[in-house]
């Protein structure tokens, strides 16, 4: 069993978006693992592991605009099912 089920993917679209504020932010609001933030001060690239995936997405929805997001099961690709 996993401890963190959905592995969350994601582009931030933005202005003055700070990869380190970003990443501080999650890693000490929200419970997961595996954070990866990269980017600039227009285009972040975000990747997390959590059980709580929507609340991912709100945080960075106001950041700016988000697309290419991805949420995947982690459990289910486990058990060879679709993620």
């Amino acid at each position: 069993m996993l401890q963190y089920r959905y592995d969350t993917q994601l582009l931030i679209d933005g202005h003055d978006l700070d990869e380190n504020v970003i990443e501080d932010y999650i890693g000490s609001h929200f419970d997961g693992d595996c954070l990866l933030v990269a980017g600039d001060d227009t285009l972040i690239k975000l990747h997390f592991h959590t059980n709580e995936p929507w609340k991912i997405l709100e945080y960075c929805s106001k950041l700016g605009e988000i697309f290419d997001i991805v949420v995947e099961d982690m459990d289910r690709q486990e058990r060879g099912l679709k993620g």
